[in-house]
C-alpha cells in the first residue's frame, strides 16, 4: 500500500511538466515548501490534477471521505476510518463496486504529482524502508478518485498487484500504487472514458527501468523522530539486509 510520499517540486515544475495552473495563486508560498515525508495518516494537503478542472493544481486532502458527509464530518470520520486505512488507498480491483468508489470513478478521477513515495521491506521478521523515484527526478503521477465535500477535495490513492520490482519490495503486501506516464495521465483525466477504458489504463505497466529504488533511514516509521527533513530520502546501508 501507498501510505507516505514525498513533494519536493516547486510549483512551478508541476505546472510545467504537467501544463497546468495552479488554482489559487494564494497557495504559491505553502506548496512551494518542500515536504520531504508525507505521513498519509496525518491526513496532509497535497496538490491533485482533478478531472472536473484538468488544467488545474488544486489543494486536496489525502484520505478520500464519502460525498455525503458535510465539511464538519471530515475530521471525525478519519478518526472512523483509520482502521481501514483512513482513506488513504483504494484497490483498483474495487472501483467500480465499492460504496464510495463507484461514485467517483466515471468522473472524479485525479492525478497526484509525487516526487517519490515509500514502501516496507520486510526482511527476517523487520522492516527497512524503501524511497522509489523516477531516475531522472522527474514527478511521478500517481492515479486517483476524489470526492467533492463544500469547498475541500479528499482523494485517494489507487494502488494493484505489484509489479516484479515492487513485489521485491513491498514483499509482505505485494502491492503498488498505480504509476502514469504524461501521456496516459492525460487519457486518466479525459471525461469521455468508458468503463473498458479505465481499466486498460489501470492495467497499464510503468516501466520499471525509468524508476530507482534504494533504503532510507527508518526514522521514517519512528513516530518519535521528525522525519520530514531533507536526509530522510538519503540511500542508508544496512549490511544485514540481503535482497
Amino acid at each position: 500500500m501507498c501510505f507516505h510520499t514525498s513533494t519536493t517540486n516547486k510549483v512551478k515544475r508541476l505546472e510545467t511538466f504537467f501544463k497546468v495552473n495552479l488554482s489559487d495563486q494564494g497557495l504559491r508560498s505553502y506548496f512551494n515548501k518542500p515536504n520531504y515525508h508525507h505521513n498519509g495518516f496525518s491526513h496532509p494537503n497535497m496538490l491533485v490534477i482533478p478531472q472536473q478542472q484538468s488544467e488545474s493544481l488544486a489543494p486536496g486532502i489525502w484520505g478520500i471521505v464519502p460525498s455525503d458527509k458535510n465539511g464538519n464530518e471530515i475530521k471525525p470520520y478519519y478518526k472512523e476510518s483509520i482502521r481501514f486505512g483512513g482513506g488513504l488507498n483504494a484497490r483498483s480491483e474495487k472501483v467500480f463496486d465499492h460504496f464510495i468508489y463507484k461514485n467517483s470513478i466515471m468522473k472524479r478521477r485525479c492525478i497526484i504529482p509525487v516526487s517519490g513515495f515509500f514502501e516496507p521491506h520486510t526482511y527476517k521478521s523487520k522492516k527497512y524502508p524503501f524511497y522509489f523515484r523516477n531516475k531522472d527526478n522527474s514527478p511521478l503521477a500517481l492515479a486517483g478518485i476524489y470526492t467533492v465535500i463544500e469547498s475541500f477535495i479528499t482523494f485517494t490513492i489507487l494502488t494493484k498487484v505489484a509489479s516484479p520490482l515492487f513485489e521485491k519490495i513491498h514483499n509482505s503486501k505485494n502491492r503498488q500504487p498505480v504509476i502514469f506516464t504524461e501521456k496516459d495521465s492525460k487519457q486518466w483525466l479525459n471525461d469521455s472514458l468508458e468503463i473498458s477504458d479505465i481499466s486498460e489504463l489501470i492495467k497499464k505497466h510503468y516501466s520499471e527501468s525509468r524508476i530507482e529504488t534504494f533504503p532510507v533511514s527508518k526514522d521514517l516509521f519512528n513516530p518519535k523522530k521528525d522525519s520530514n527533513v531533507e536526509n530522510i530520502i538519503n540511500e542508508v546501508e544496512y549490511r544485514e539486509l540481503v535482497m
